[in-house]
């Protein structure tokens, strides 16, 4: 007489056993293409869809790993540490937030920078990391970004920040995480009267404080592709200027069309066309 439960739950002594099933996350479905997808296989390729290229998150680490050489990145600055000065509270108390961030993402907050090499050539290297409260810039974002660039002044190196930032200055901070956009702006800009080259790299997303401060400011400016970037989001254009926007709008094609980046590049290039650019611009300082 049939039990009615599926021949793979009993057992050869006729014992029942939990049905087997598909281990969690071992899929993922792309958010382009909607194609579910091989984890692993995702992970090999760059973080790349292998249906439609569309490029996924990449951790800081993963990030690192990619454009640098292999155990050359010495981290800067890592002792620093967000604090609540305004003692805050939106949906939970902000230190909460940040203890909470740190567990979720092993990162103190949500930048890291340090020396490395691309290749052989050695360069500053910078990246912020949306995993962390959207990768918004606060007091540790801008003093760790201003020390980088302090830094690659003094070296007389490149300079490659790849910016991941949805949240833009961090409000949690207050006029603290504003003030951080002016300080890595003067910085960049000293830099710059030095005879520096800064390559910003602009991912998914970068926006509000920080597409309006140093990641704008790149003396050339990659873009991954089909990145989102901008000040306002485009919901918040459309309700405020009453208009319609074209599809694209905010995203790195869109952006190449109107001068705003110099270059889309996808992840797999990305290391060589950095390299490439380096050269190509490097001179005694």
């Amino acid at each position: 007489m049939s039990t009615g439960a599926p021949l793979d739950a009993i057992t050869s002594n006729g014992q029942m056993r939990p049905k087997r099933g598909v281990p969690d996350g071992l899929w993922i479905q792309c958010e382009s293409c909607k194609a579910t997808v091989f984890r692993k296989q995702v992970e090999k390729n760059f973080h790349l869809c292998p249906e439609c290229d569309h490029h996924f998150y990449v951790p800081t680490a993963e990030r690192i790993a990619q454009l640098l050489d292999e155990d050359s990145f010495e981290e800067w600055f890592s002792e620093l540490a967000p604090k609540d000065v305004l003692g805050f509270v939106d949906s939970r108390p902000y230190h909460e937030r940040l203890k909470a961030e740190q567990k979720k993402t092993g990162m103190r907050d949500a930048c890291t920078v340090g020396r490395g090499y691309m290749r052989g050539r050695p360069l500053v290297f910078a990246t912020t990391d949306s995993a962390f409260i959207m990768g918004s810039m606060g007091s540790v974002v801008g003093e760790k970004l201003t020390r980088a660039v302090e830094k690659a002044t003094e070296l007389k190196l490149p300079l490659v920040i790849v910016s991941g930032s949805g949240g833009g200055a961090r409000m949690h901070e207050g006029i603290v995480s504003l003030m951080q956009m002016g300080k890595v702006s003067a910085a960049l800009a000293r830099y710059h009267e030095a005879g520096g080259l800064f390559i910003s790299v602009l991912t998914n997303p970068t926006m509000g404080g920080v597409a309006a401060s140093f990641a704008s400011l790149g003396d050339i400016t990659i873009a991954e592709p089909k990145a989102l970037i901008g000040f306002a989001g485009p919901r918040v254009v459309k309700a405020t200027c009453k208009i319609e926007l074209p599809d694209d709008f905010q995203t790195s094609e869109f952006l190449l069309k109107h001068g705003f980046v110099d270059r889309i590049v996808s992840r797999p290039q990305l290391k060589q066309e950095l390299v490439r650019i380096i050269d190509y611009c490097s001179k005694s300082w």
